[in-house]
Formats: C-alpha cells, sequence, structure tokens
C-alpha cells in the first residue's frame, strides 16, 4: 500500500503542477456549466481509471490501494483549497470552492467505481 501512497502523491504533485500552468478561466463561480462538465467527466474518468488499475486485486486490497491512492489529494487539497490564492495564483480566488468540489467528485468517482466493481 506504501507504493499506492507514493504513486498517489506524485500523481497529486504533477496534477497541482499542471493546474498552476492552466488558464484562469477553468474555474469560477460563473462558470456553472463548465464546472458541472469538468465535475462530470472527472468522476466518469476516475470511476473507470481507478476501476482498471485495481483491477487484479481482491476486494479488499482494492479498497485500500483506492484509498492509498486518493489520501495525498483528500489531505493536501484540503491545504490547497484553504489558501488557494496562494497555491494557485492563476486562478480567481473565487474558483476555490469549485476546486474543492472538483476534487471531492474526482474522489468520490474513484471510490464508486471500485465499490460497485466487485
Amino acid at each position: 500500500m506504501k507504493r499506492f501512497l507514493l504513486i498517489g502523491f506524485l500523481l497529486w504533485l504533477g496534477a497541482s503542477l499542471i493546474l498552476r500552468l492552466a488558464p484562469g478561466r477553468l474555474l469560477g463561480s460563473s462558470r456553472t456549466i463548465q464546472i458541472l462538465v469538468i465535475y462530470a467527466v472527472s468522476f466518469a474518468l476516475m470511476f473507470f481509471l481507478l476501476r482498471s488499475v485495481v483491477k487484479g486485486l481482491d476486494a479488499a486490497a482494492a479498497s485500500r490501494a483506492v484509498i492509498a491512492l486518493l489520501l495525498p489529494t483528500l489531505i493536501l487539497d484540503a491545504f490547497a483549497s484553504a489558501f488557494f490564492p496562494t497555491v494557485y495564483p492563476n486562478f480567481p480566488a473565487d474558483a476555490a470552492g469549485g476546486f474543492g468540489g472538483w476534487m471531492l467528485i474526482c474522489c468520490g468517482g474513484g471510490l464508486f467505481g471500485v465499490l460497485t466493481g466487485r
């Protein structure tokens, strides 16, 4: 499980660096339809991606692996949301809520994919 935790951290780090380079218009409180589309696509992507990552594992090991993969996002993006303007200066400050929700929907999609995959 340490390997999955490390992979989760590296994925979080890579995604965070990519988001720092993303255009500021990606998220924003006035972009309701765009945010809903991002949420839906992200949920589905994580649903299928994490389901395929743990495909060969038994149910208990798959659950632990997905928790380990998602734990860095759940912990570190809580801080990123709290200090959003500092962590992501390329986004407007009012995008913090949309960002936090995005991370939760990603984690929810991954967990749901594994829980329903058995």
